[in-house]
């Protein structure tokens, strides 16, 4: 299986719809959004192109292809313009031997098994680290990246990981689980 997984797009139509194009460029089989979609956080400039009705838009363009979790910007008023499900705080993803926990980042949930691989976004920063009995994997932002990183999100495809720019498609960081 083939998935992108994305976060952090902040409400920027300009960027989400790049997110789109490199989704069916990817041809991957799930679009996995790890939340903030649509309203830019107070702590947060506003991004490039900034509309929450047309990031929504073309976020309901992909409903079926979509799996979510809450981000700490995303609120219950998001559900009456998007259409489909975004109040999971936690999904599990099987990977071969693995289990993917997926999460937003804002609180690190405690179903981490050893072993497993904790995903989120929340911290804008593409990231791949081994901890203490998991590995740790942030797929950074696709509309407001922080540290100098690039506007972002990550492939997994079998247990390769490839973090690639949202405005170019350029791979330029790659991990294997």
């Amino acid at each position: 299986m083939k998935y992108v997984i994305a976060s952090d797009i902040h409400g920027s139509a300009y960027y989400c719809r790049l997110l789109k194009e490199r989704y069916l460029e990817e041809n991957a089989q799930k679009l996995i959004l790890l939340g903030d979609l649509l309203y830019h956080g107070a702590r947060n400039p506003l991004p490039r192109g900034y509309s929450t009705l047309e990031t929504a838009e073309v976020l309901n363009s992909l409903k079926e292809h979509i799996l979510c979790i809450k981000g700490n910007c995303d609120s219950q008023v998001d559900t009456l313009v998007l259409e489909f499900p975004i109040s999971a705080e936690v999904a599990l993803l099987p990977a071969g031997k693995k289990t993917l926990v997926l999460t937003h980042g804002h609180e690190t949930p405690a179903l981490l098994g050893e072993g497993d691989v904790l995903v989120n976004g929340h911290f804008h920063v593409p990231a791949f680290e081994k901890r203490e009995g998991y590995t740790y994997v942030n797929c950074g932002s696709v509309s407001i990246p922080k540290d100098g990183s690039p506007h972002s999100y990550l492939v997994l495809e079998g247990n390769a990981l490839t973090w690639k720019d949202v405005e170019t498609g350029v791979p330029f960081l790659r991990a294997e689980l």
